[in-house]
């Protein structure tokens, strides 16, 4: 991957970094979390597509953040009020359910091990990687390399404070819940966990070493991502996050080809009456290949309205 900004798409792009959180806390000891000050303020972007009958509210989300961010305001409270249906990029799945899909498909088949298919040069570096989080170097021996990444580099995160509790989705489903409304989901989570699987295993490799080579900045990357997000400013985000890749079909895979999906669907519910609110990953709503853009390519006009 070109930059380290690239390797954050996922964390704010997919939604399994959830199912890695939880499957990756089931594994090690305690996560030690540092004390975070708590963010001013903060007025993300919100946009709408409208017709005569049907209001769309769109809104990017960041899965995992950490706490005291003031968001659920304004705008975006009344948008979120008057919807009655929220849609986000995969469905509500406990955790038991997560963890089992996300071993499923990132287990290795029996008889290999993610050291043994390094050689000793990148051995040498994930052992010290491993290491210098406080990780054992055999702790992932059994998994995949992009189950290796994701848990990598989620884990920096936590330990600053970042958690799916505090996370757009989990705050926007207790509100839902708490509406007694319904919530459904763009993807599945084995679709999401597919896209990973689904890459070659040079790619994966590819992949979790641009994660160990991006971990001495990793959460001063996201702490500017997050502030982008904040501030509401979609393009200063999308330059965070859609830095496109030495491989096309890696950035397709991720991105453009999942905002595609969405805007075709998006065009087919516009056809229904009613509003709803659709929560997605901020890096689908900013930048070249975004979900407007695909919307702008159908003729459909999105607003700001925050």
């Amino acid at each position: 991957m070109r930059k380290i900004k690239a390797l954050l798409a996922p964390l704010a792009a997919l939604a399994l970094v959830g199912p890695a959180a939880t499957a990756q806390q089931s594994h090690h000891t305690p996560i030690k979390v540092e004390a975070v000050p708590a963010p001013a303020l903060a007025k993300p972007a919100l946009w709408k597509i409208s017709d005569a009958d049907t209001t769309i509210y769109l809104f990017g989300t960041i899965h995992l953040l950490p706490e005291g961010i003031d968001w659920y305001h304004g705008p975006i409270a009344t948008a979120f009020a008057q919807s009655g249906q929220l849609v986000t990029e995969i469905p509500e799945v406990n955790q038991g359910e997560s963890v089992s899909l996300m071993l499923k498909h990132g287990t290795l088949p029996a008889g290999q091990s993610l050291r043994g298919l390094m050689n000793a040069e990148e051995k040498t570096k994930y052992e010290a990687a491993m290491t210098g989080l406080g990780l054992p170097p055999a702790a992932f021996d059994r998994y995949k390399p992009w189950f290796a990444a994701m848990a990598l580099a989620i884990l920096p995160l936590q330990r600053k404070g970042y958690a799916l509790d505090n996370g757009v989705e989990a705050q926007l489903d207790k509100r839902n819940k708490a509406l007694g409304r319904s919530r459904i989901g763009l993807e599945t989570l084995d679709f999401q966990l597919g896209i990973f699987n689904g890459f070659p295993p040079d790619v994966q490799k590819t992949y979790l070493f641009g994660v160990i080579d991006a971990l001495p900045n990793i959460t001063q990357e996201i702490d500017k991502m997050v502030g982008s997000w904040s501030k509401g400013d979609a393009e200063a985000l999308a330059l965070t996050l859609n830095t496109e890749t030495d491989d096309p079909a890696l950035y397709e895979a991720l991105l453009t080809g999942r905002n595609r999906n969405w805007a075709a669907w998006i065009d087919q519910r516009l056809d229904q009456p009613g509003t709803i609110f659709v929560a997605v990953g901020a890096g689908h709503l900013g930048g070249k290949g975004s979900v407007q853009d695909f919307l702008d390519d159908r003729g459909i006009k999105t607003v700001r309205v925050q």
